[in-house]
């Protein structure tokens, strides 16, 4: 059986993991291998989505549990997102994580982020969590790297407020470092944006993805889109695989001063 929840779009045999070790095949259905189980949990500030135009100064649940359709190089939550932890992880149902977020009102908490490793692997939690967290008014986030398909964003995106997309890079080889397909990501992003609140990060990488040009490419094409959508440009440091050496901040203003021309919010993250 294929598993159509990203562009990979593994070919599966019965007991089979997918690439992202967060799906299955099981009793011949492809299943969330990942679905209510917990890796981490925090209640974050909403500028550390990053989100700056989504009510901004209120606090977030956020959660993650393993698996992601990428392999980033630079990946910060490796631990969580390039390993299987199934029995690791709390195991929680949607009305629990609800009934938590709901307790964290009093802290400041205005709903619930899907975050840390890639959501979109377990889209059912997402989904089921979502549906009775807006029935308690609560927002929901979700942080991706878009590489889902649109039948996948369209079972989740009635009951999203808010999403952070990683945009890699503007070119095919910037995709093939990370391991992702580029217009899979163009088109979530195009597709969220009717939708929902959407703004998108840039991790800029020494020699990857930082050539003025693409910036330029990329910059129009968001533009496109909206010139409304924020562009979130983060220094990259070394982590995981990766040993090239940080971003040079002139790099990240540069960029940020082409994006300008056609994006109305161009921040920079990790400075």
């Amino acid at each position: 059986m294929k598993c159509e929840v990203c562009f990979r779009k593994c070919d599966l045999s019965e007991g089979q993991e997918g690439f992202c070790k967060g799906r299955i095949n099981r009793d011949g259905k492809i299943v969330a291998k990942n679905y209510g189980r917990i890796s981490s949990a925090a209640l974050d500030p909403m500028e550390k989505k990053p989100l700056v135009r989504f009510h901004p100064g209120s606090m977030i649940l956020s959660v993650g549990s393993y698996g992601c359709s990428l392999r980033c190089p630079f990946c910060q939550n490796h631990e969580i997102s390039q390993v299987d932890l199934e029995g690791q992880c709390e195991e929680v149902t949607p009305q629990q994580l609800v009934d938590k977020a709901v307790e964290l009102v009093l802290y400041g908490n205005i709903g619930i982020a899907f975050t840390y490793n890639e959501p979109m692997v377990g889209y059912e939690f997402i989904r089921d969590t979502a549906k009775l967290a807006k029935e308690k008014g609560l927002k929901t986030v979700v942080v991706t790297s878009g590489n889902a398909t649109i039948s996948t964003l369209d079972e989740i995106l009635p009951y999203i407020d808010a999403f952070n997309i990683d945009l890699k890079g503007f070119t095919p080889e910037a995709y093939r470092y990370v391991g992702g397909d580029l217009q899979t990501v163009k088109d979530f992003i195009a597709h969220a944006a009717k939708k929902a609140h959407v703004e998108l990060t840039t991790l800029v990488v020494p020699g990857k993805n930082d050539s003025p040009e693409d910036m330029e490419k990329m910059a129009k094409w968001i533009a496109s889109v909206s010139p409304d959508i924020v562009l979130h440009l983060s220094r990259y440091f070394p982590r995981y695989k990766e040993t090239i050496p940080p971003t040079p901040l002139s790099t990240l203003e540069s960029l940020q001063a082409i994006a300008k021309k056609y994006l109305h919010t161009v921040v920079l993250g990790n400075v």
